[in-house]
């Protein structure tokens, strides 16, 4: 195991460790959803409010660990593997992040969800252009679409595109630090825009990419007409060759002489 997954096992276990020992100070229920104007919404039994994001970290690094060697096209993975690796620390921080204030919330802590939220989403989108941008060809990370995955040539263009917009992105979601009632808007338009733009843009390169193919294949002959075989086909022979031609003696005649 890299050093890097070791760390974030460690993390994991600190959230579990930081839920067992708050574990008696929670109340029954905790508060485990916010709405749009972060206002609580939702609420869980203690356990799964102290335990979830602990227990949904370790799936998630498994699954993450478990996908390179999965993919058909894992090689290729192994070209950003650095990149990949540092998406993978950051969801299991996110996680952590989000683990970490919930309980603070849950102690009594006065604040605007969504305005601590903000901040960690925009980092993640922001690495999620920079880990877009070195993305090579897979079934796991990117943009995943039937255009995409038939060609090299279109998954390079749009994750490139992908990678300005997903960083563009991670700024505007910044803005819901500013304005804390408007944050899930900064968050789900944009990434909602880009995803349309995106799949339109494969697409398009893809049917470019096509028509360049098409134009650049010559035509094949024609095949030769009935009329065209008759012509090739060899000529009769007139009756005056036929009787010009010296007829060979039988084996009668032969015997004979």
């Amino acid at each position: 195991m890299k050093k890097s997954y070791i760390i974030l096992a460690l993390v994991i276990l600190l959230s579990f460790v930081v839920g067992a020992l708050l574990y008696p100070a929670m109340p029954p229920y905790m508060a485990s959803h916010w709405g749009l104007k972060g206002e609580v919404n939702g609420y869980a039994p203690k356990f799964w409010g102290l335990f979830l994001m602990p227990l949904l970290s370790i799936a998630m690094m498994l699954l993450f660990m478990l996908v390179p060697k999965l993919d058909p096209l894992g090689k290729n993975i192994d070209e950003f593997r650095q990149h990949y690796d540092t998406f993978v620390a950051l969801i299991i921080s996110f996680l952590f992040y989000i683990h970490i204030i919930s309980i603070f919330w849950n102690l009594g802590a006065d604040f605007d969800m969504n305005q601590l939220l903000s901040p960690a989403i925009a980092i993640l989108f922001f690495y999620c252009g920079i880990l877009l941008y070195h993305a090579k060809r897979n079934w796991t990370v990117g943009i995943r679409t039937s255009w995409t995955l038939s060609s090299d040539y279109v998954w390079n263009r749009t994750h490139q595109l992908g990678g300005m917009l997903f960083t563009l992105l991670g700024v505007i979601c910044l803005l819901g630090v500013i304005l804390p009632p408007y944050a899930t808007i900064f968050i789900m338009a944009p990434i909602i825009s880009a995803t349309i733009i995106l799949v339109l843009y494969s697409y398009l390169l893809y049917r470019q990419e096509q028509d360049a193919k098409s134009q650049a294949i010559p035509a094949s002959p024609p095949k030769p007409g009935r009329q065209a075989q008759k012509k090739r086909a060899k000529p009769k022979k007139s009756p005056s060759e036929k009787r010009a031609r010296p007829k060979q003696p039988s084996k009668k005649q032969k015997r004979k002489r």
